[in-house]
């Protein structure tokens, strides 16, 4: 299997892709002469942070997408591919907002022929690792889920009504939320809480992280967020 050590091998790898091709690249114009001269892409420090920023966005949205495809072969455990997972999830959200300046990711995406399919899946439209139904039985680690569950549900309940509106607060309460509801045992396959949560995390990941949800948007959340959690305590009194 794929270890986890591998992965970041991987994305250290990739890292160093975009900053050689930056190096590699240079724009030509004609001078006075009308001969070519080539110019340099940055001219400070500040612009080569810049694009060190944006390599680093590169790299994770590569190794992402190699790692939705060496688990889509099941070359990778179950519980490395949450764990690494998550962790280019966070990753990204936070790359995003320093290498972007104004660009959206799918043109950053374009511009470098980036086709990653899987990644643009995972990164922009889920925000969460492929959900995978808990196993796991056992009296005490089905207690501990639950009660996480209801610690995200309350949280992320509080947030909106304290009236946090940008993308990148309420996201990563919403992404906690969705991967310990997908860690709970015996849950039908048409669960409406993952449902809902599901498409909140999908309406989020359509935004850019500095934007805000507005307050029509807000208050669905809360009702979709209170019914869903209504839902869940339903379930647990059935089971």
């Amino acid at each position: 299997p794929l270890s986890s050590r591998l992965v970041y091998k991987l994305y250290a790898a990739t890292r160093l892709v975009l900053p050689i091709m930056h190096r590699s690249m240079k724009l030509e114009r004609m001078d006075s002469d009308g001969a070519d001269q080539e110019v340099e892409l940055y001219s400070n420090s500040r612009e080569r942070q810049q694009y060190d920023e944006q390599a680093n966005l590169f790299a994770i949205i590569t190794a992402t997408e190699h790692l939705e495809r060496a688990y889509a072969r099941d070359d990778l455990l179950r519980e490395e591919y949450t764990t690494e997972c998550n962790k280019l999830i966070s990753q990204f959200r936070l790359a995003e907002k320093a290498a972007l300046n104004g660009m959206t990711t799918e043109s950053f995406m374009q511009i470098y022929n980036m086709e990653c399919p899987r990644a643009t899946e995972r990164l922009l439209k889920m925000g969460v690792p492929e959900p995978i139904k808990g196993s796991n039985t056992d009296a005490g680690g089905v207690a501990v889920t639950v009660a996480e569950t209801v610690q995200h549900f309350i949280t992320t309940m509080d947030a909106v009504k304290l009236e946090q509106r940008a993308v990148d607060e309420l996201q990563p309460l919403l992404s906690d939320l969705m991967d310990s509801l997908t860690r709970l045992p015996e849950t039908p396959n048409d669960f409406e809480p993952n449902f809902k949560i599901q498409h909140w995390l999908k309406k989020l990941n359509a935004m850019r992280a500095i934007e805000q949800i507005d307050e029509d948007d807000a208050r669905q959340l809360y009702h979709d967020l209170d019914s869903a959690y209504a839902e869940f305590t339903r379930f647990l009194k059935r089971a």
